[in-house]
């Protein structure tokens, strides 16, 4: 049985020179395993970008949730930021 699948993509030039070089230099040996490692990273990348959410943001939300002190309301939020953007453009044009 089979395990892969032929698929045909279309590049910008920069990528397709990037993955022709790789082969060229002899870090690869087809331009398939190039791509096949580009979307390793990526599912590597999403894996760790869903580990962070569920084990630090999650933890967080909930701990928000239980203490309502430990939280800001947007709206202090939004007038923190305005203030301090007001001041730093009041700096630049001093």
């Amino acid at each position: 049985m089979r395990t892969t699948q032929p698929l045909s993509i279309t590049l910008p030039h920069d990528m397709m020179e990037m993955v022709k070089a790789k082969v060229s230099s002899g870090e690869y040996a087809t331009e398939s395993e190039v791509i096949r490692d580009g979307l390793r990273t990526i599912m590597a990348r999403d894996a760790a970008l869903e580990k962070w959410l569920r084990s630090e943001v999650v933890k967080s939300y909930d701990e928000c949730e239980a203490d309502e002190s430990l939280g800001i309301l947007a709206e202090d939020m939004v007038a923190r930021v305005r203030s301090n953007y007001r001041k730093r453009m009041t700096q630049a044009n001093g």
